[in-house]
């Protein structure tokens, strides 16, 4: 019997004239391990929410949902809460407590486990995930990947038989992603935790995947293992959906010969295995070495030697930190979760001041908030917002910046980020991949000359990501700067320019971003671990592999 079942289930949000979910009907067999994909706005989160019944989202809904055989409105909500948990994309979203042990007891307590029971389970838990060093640690000093942890162990004390997790890796860095799914994984495998994921990293979870399910505008378009999946999207009613697969499989489906199901690769072991057996027509002229980014000698912002700690008492954040942005390059920071790079983003834009060292921005120093010039996005969009739709937000935005003729730039970055139909919505009411769109709409309206990026694909869908890289290159080139940190390697080494890594509050290493990401094990793409030291040249992404090797035959 399938512990979780969907019959025609729709949902409409009030005040919207399309449903977010449209007849959606599936099951889920005890144990399996599913993958929800799709395009942003397609209704993935919505689904999840209404399954998790303490948090289902209000409107107009039909159909029915079944757990173990009976309706989920049936079930008494303790029953409810213990069995299905989730883990939400934000850890900060669902952390109630100051500290590690008592955000661990309080779902518990709140059930009213006896005291020897909890402490039995607890130890077993952190044990498992090797916490114990975090149980006395204040929960605002972990990093990104620590929380999530927390929050993973949090749910599964509860002993759920179903985890729903949407995103939960958003806001981790490659390491820590690898560790959380791995964490996922061994759940699934060793306690038979039947397992729903929400993911945009799909290179990381279609090789756990059972079976995968990809939704487009509320409905669930295709369903089956993750190889049979990719082999429908490549036909051609389907083919709108191509860009929501991983990129071990859009290599392959680009250049292999024939299609064969069995061949297609989901991991890097088989995709370098694939790529062994390439021969490519290599002439004098083919596959030039791609030249260095040629930094410009124009410096627009220098951070010169800069210290800075939250509490007097507490750790250095960043530590004898120097770099030089050149104007109108795109520069990349990337590294771990809690190396401080969030924390030099807000001290660029003048909302930290540094305890030593000093900001030169266009040659004049600055310690304050340059606000028509400096631009920031920060990780959380919700702390941008505070009107009570998104429409009212840009009107509010526009006015505080006294821009004339506002009506013609909003309509214009509106249809530009395509989030007309949420115009009229709270900005808290929107996926998350809307929200950021919407705030991304909002820092973008004085037209600054530097903009700061913190995260800026977090919760986008692969082809959004691709139309804010493209148009992020065309701001660019119109003499736009921009410093982003991002955990999303594949977006960096196609878009950015140059490339920096942090560690432990410096800055250890600047280079061109195609040099930066090749011979890297972890801050590298999939792509090139698949393709390094084979007998085809090396590449970083399926474009560039496109450049490289598009106008040759390659065959298997």
């Amino acid at each position: 019997m399938a512990i979780l079942e969907t019959v025609k289930v729709s949902f409409t949000y009030p005040d919207q004239l399309l449903p977010a979910l449209n007849q959606v009907s599936f099951s889920v067999e005890p144990g399996e391990f599913i993958v929800i994909c799709g395009p942003s706005g397609s209704g993935k989160s919505t689904l999840l929410r209404m399954v998790k019944q303490e948090i289902a989202p209000y409107g107009e809904r039909s159909g029915e949902i079944f757990y173990n055989g009976k309706k989920l409105t049936e079930y008494e909500p303790v029953k409810i809460a213990k069995e299905i948990g989730m883990v939400f994309q934000d850890p900060e979203n669902q952390i109630v407590m100051d500290r590690v042990f008592e955000e661990l007891i309080f779902g518990l307590e709140n059930i009213g486990m006896p005291t020897e029971t909890m402490r039995t389970k607890l130890a077993e838990m952190v044990h498992f995930f090797g916490i114990n060093h975090l149980l006395d640690k204040k929960i605002h000093l972990l990093s990104g990947g620590q929380k999530q942890i927390v929050n993973l162990a949090s749910v599964l004390l509860m002993e759920p038989r179903i985890l729903l997790l949407d995103e939960p890796t958003a806001q981790l860095d490659p390491v820590a992603a690898k560790d959380f799914l791995h964490m996922v994984k061994q759940m699934n495998d060793e306690f038979g935790i039947t397992v729903l994921i929400v993911e945009h990293r799909l290179e990381e979870v279609f090789p756990l995947a059972d079976r995968v399910f990809v939704f487009d505008h509320g409905s669930l378009k295709i369903s089956g293992p993750p190889k049979d999946v990719i082999a429908k999207v490549w036909q051609e009613q389907y083919r709108p959906l191509f860009p929501y697969l991983p990129s071990t499989a859009l290599l392959y489906l680009e250049h292999a010969d024939n299609l064969q199901i069995a061949d297609i690769p989901l991991t890097v072991k088989e995709g370098r295995k694939w790529a062994s057996q390439l021969k490519t027509h290599q002439s004098d002229t083919s596959f030039k070495k791609q030249e260095n980014y040629n930094e410009k000698q124009n410096p627009i912002l220098q951070v010169k030697n800069i210290y800075f700690q939250y509490e007097k008492t507490g750790k250095k954040i960043l530590q004898s930190l120097s770099l030089t942005i050149n104007e109108g390059e795109w520069l990349t920071i990337v590294g771990a979760n809690g190396t401080g790079k969030s924390t030099l983003l807000k001290v660029m834009a003048g909302l930290e001041s540094p305890q030593r060292g000093k900001l030169i921005y266009n040659g004049k120093k600055y310690s304050k908030p340059i606000s028509t010039d400096i631009a920031y996005l920060p990780q959380n969009p919700k702390l941008l917002f505070i009107q009570d739709t998104v429409r009212g937000e840009l009107i509010e935005t526009a006015q505080q910046f006294h821009l004339e003729n506002y009506e013609e730039k909003i309509n214009c970055l509106v249809e530009l980020l395509g989030i007309q139909s949420i115009l009229d919505r709270h900005p808290y009411d929107v996926s998350g991949g809307e929200m950021q769109k919407s705030a991304l709409a909002c820092v973008l309206l004085p037209q600054p000359k530097i903009l700061l990026l913190d995260e800026p694909t977090k919760g986008l869908d692969p082809e959004m990501k691709v139309a804010l890289g493209k148009w992020l290159k065309s701001m660019q080139s119109r003499g736009l700067t921009i410093v982003m940190v991002t955990h999303d390697i594949e977006f960096a080494a196609r878009f950015s320019d140059r490339s920096a890594m942090m560690f432990q509050g410096e800055i250890t290493v600047t280079t061109s971003t195609k040099d930066f990401f090749k011979g890297n094990a972890f801050y590298t793409t999939v792509v090139n671990r698949m393709t390094r030291d084979g007998n085809i040249p090396e590449v970083v992404t399926v474009e560039e592999a496109e450049e490289k090797w598009g106008s040759q035959k390659i065959k298997n």
